[in-house]
C-alpha cells in the first residue's frame, strides 16, 4: 500500500500532459467505475486490449446511461485460446481504432473514480501499457476487487480448512444474480457492477453469505 502511494506521488510529478491531472483528483462522492477488458492473451508484457467497457456506479445505482464501450485494433495477433474465450477475431477488430487513440476518451470517462473489477489488477495492468505510452504514468485510481468483497462476506469468519470458491459464476449464484454472456467486456462489467452493489448492501446490513454446513464423517472406526 505504501509503495502504491509513493508511485502515485511520483507519477503525479512525472505526468507528461498536465491536462490529465484530474486523474489524481478524487472522483465524485460515492462513485466508482466497473471496468473489464478482453485481450489478445493473458500476458500484460506482450498482449493488448481488443475490447474495453466501463460503467459508472453511484451509491447503490448502476448508471446504465453512463457507460463506455470500445473495440480496439491490436498490434499483435489474437491468440487462438483467447478467441475461444471471447470470440473476437482479427476480422472483428481490423477496422477499429488502436487502443492508444481510445485511452484519452476512457480516461476522461473514468476520471479519478476508483476502478472496480473481478481480478481488476489484470485489467489495470493491461490498461497501464497504453496509459504509460501516452502519459508516462500508471493509472493512479484506487482499486476495488469484488472477489475480495465477496470473500469477506462469505469466508471472512470461516474456520481453517474451509473450501473456498471465488469463481465468477459461483459469486453470481450465491447472490442470486443472472449470468449474462460471460467474457463480453460490457456484460462482465455490468455483472461486476451488480455484484458490487449487492455486496455493498450486504456489508451495510452486516449480512453474511451462507456456507454449506460441513457434514460430520459417517465413517465408522470402531472394532
Amino acid at each position: 500500500m505504501a509503495l502504491r502511494w509513493l508511485m502515485r506521488k511520483l507519477d503525479h510529478v512525472t505526468l507528461r500532459d498536465k491536462s490529465y491531472g484530474f486523474l489524481f483528483e478524487p472522483g465524485p462522492p460515492d462513485e466508482v467505475v466497473s471496468i473489464d477488458c478482453e485481450t489478445t492473451g493473458l500476458d500484460p508484457s506482450r498482449d493488448e486490449i481488443i475490447s474495453v467497457a466501463a460503467i459508472k456506479i453511484r451509491g447503490d445505482r448502476i448508471l446504465a446511461s453512463e457507460t463506455f464501450q470500445a473495440v480496439a485494433r491490436p498490434r499483435v495477433a489474437i491468440a487462438a485460446a483467447a478467441i475461444k474465450v471471447h470470440g473476437l477475431r482479427e476480422i472483428d477488430v481490423c477496422n477499429a481504432r488502436p487502443m492508444i487513440e481510445i485511452i484519452p476518451d476512457l480516461l476522461h470517462f473514468i476520471g479519478g473514480r476508483p476502478l472496480l473489477g473481478y481480478y481488476v489488477d489484470f485489467d489495470i495492468a493491461m490498461l497501464n501499457n497504453d496509459v504509460a505510452e501516452l502519459l508516462g504514468i500508471h493509472l493512479p485510481n484506487p482499486r476495488i476487487e469484488v472477489s475480495g468483497l465477496y470473500y469477506e462476506r462469505k469466508y471472512g469468519d470461516a474456520p481453517p480448512g474451509t473450501q473456498i470458491d471465488l469463481t465468477f459464476a459461483n459469486i453470481l449464484r450465491d447472490l442470486n444474480l443472472p449470468l449474462f454472456n460471460q467474457h463480453d467486456a460490457f456484460s462482465d462489467a455490468l455483472m461486476t457492477a451488480m455484484i458490487y452493489v449487492n455486496l455493498k448492501d450486504y456489508a451495510a446490513r452486516d449480512v453474511r453469505i451462507a456456507r454449506p454446513r460441513i457434514k460430520p464423517s459417517s465413517d465408522y472406526h470402531g472394532m
